[in-house]
């Protein structure tokens, strides 16, 4: 068994080792860049390494998360506070990452991996990464948004019905203007 102290900055080092690998993942800079999570978003990406930290620091070596775990909790903060799914296999890669860095400290190497982890998380704060976003439709906002879906807000619109025109009104012998009744009620 080792030290409290060891302990202690094994769980620093994971923790710095977390929070690098959620900088450097692109689909989360992108939702906390483009703020889905509300103005509180960077504070959720800090609240998910805090989450995932708590996740292996609650377990013995010897019950830690397996990896469909953390990809469950990656996941499930994603679709939760940033409301957003992501399709595109990354959240099992960052899933493996934090995985490996859990295995590398257990084992001592730790240190290096982390100090790479976070050279890779600065170097990506660097890249513009560009935002095909995708809006899934819920059944009630459909039909109003299947009405405006096509239309070119820009074009000129159409008449569809020839505009009507007005006739001057009819007055009968007495002096007195005849209403002509609307139409069908």
């Amino acid at each position: 068994m080792s030290a409290p102290g060891s302990v202690d900055s094994n769980l620093v080092l994971f923790s710095r080792g977390v929070i690098a690998i959620l900088q450097s993942w692109p689909a989360l800079r992108i939702a906390v860049n483009q703020g889905w999570g509300g103005p509180d978003s960077t504070h959720k990406q800090t609240l998910l390494a805090s989450e995932v930290v708590d996740a292996f620091e609650a377990s013995s070596h010897a019950s830690r998360p397996d990896l469909d775990d953390v990809e469950e909790l990656l996941h499930q903060a994603i679709v939760e506070e940033f409301e957003c799914e992501i399709e595109d296999g990354s959240v099992e890669k960052v899933a493996r990452d934090i995985a490996g860095v859990w295995r590398a400290i257990s084992e001592g190497a730790g240190e290096g991996e982390v100090r790479r982890l976070e050279q890779v998380a600065t170097t990506a704060q660097d890249v513009r990464l560009q935002v095909k976003e995708e809006v899934l439709e819920s059944d009630s906002e459909s039909d109003e948004d299947d009405e405006s879906a096509g239309m070119d807000v820009d074009a000129e619109v159409p008449f569809l019905v020839p505009s009507r025109t007005k006739s001057s009104p009819e007055v009968d012998q007495d002096g007195f203007t005849v209403v002509k009744p609307r139409g069908k009620r």
